[in-house]
């Protein structure tokens, strides 16, 4: 798909003044730790390293900027939820997330990467009550389906969409593996449809 093929990095943000400035489109991507965020983007990008994937949850300890050509970007957000990481760094990137999922006017679709075998956990409830009164998009790539059978997968999907449906916005769900690379059509024409692309 066209649309991924001139991603490069562009900035790393640590902290909300060093955002750059808020004009284009952006799709962001976030996810518990370990729910297979990094996996998700390069199948999607169709690279192999363009995120950075850890057998170490909670590596991405910054907001990532990829420039997609056309005033567009690809966002790849902190991880949440990591025990190991020491309080006050949690509560850095929560307020560097829940912001920039608040406020920014340019983010028009946000991806939360749901790992299949647990579901929708209470922290995903938070990004989707974060994202609420913007009235934005979701989409809900629920990974790791390689893991699970067809049927249990089904499963899964089916409750997470009657779950979403209680989401004042627009919120969708599809069952997506990084390693199969089932689903990442179906992801990538959800991007290019915000996108307009």
């Amino acid at each position: 798909m066209s649309l991924f093929s001139h991603l490069e990095f562009r900035y790393a943000v640590h902290q909300l003044g060093d955002m750059p400035p808020d004009r284009g489109a952006e799709v962001a991507f976030a996810g518990r730790s370990n729910a297979g965020k990094s996996t998700a983007i390069n199948a999607i990008a169709n690279r192999r390293k363009l995120a950075f994937v850890s057998k170490t949850p909670g590596r991405t300890q910054a907001i990532n900027f990829f420039d997609m050509g056309n005033q567009c970007s690809l966002v790849d957000l902190p991880g949440y939820g990591y025990a190991k990481v020491p309080r006050t760094e949690q509560a850095r990137w929560d307020e560097l997330i829940g912001t920039y999922i608040s406020n920014r006017n340019s983010l028009i679709l946000l991806i939360i990467i749901v790992d299949i075998r647990r579901g929708l956990t209470t922290l995903d409830q938070q990004m989707l009550a974060w994202i609420a009164p913007t009235n934005k998009p979701v989409h809900v790539l629920l990974t790791k389906a390689d893991k699970l059978t067809r049927q249990e997968a089904a499963a899964v999907l089916q409750r997470t969409e009657s779950e979403l449906a209680r989401h004042p916005g627009e919120a969708t769900a599809q069952i997506f593996s990084g390693t199969t690379k089932a689903g990442v059509k179906q992801a990538q024409a959800a991007i290019a449809r915000r996108l307009k692309q």
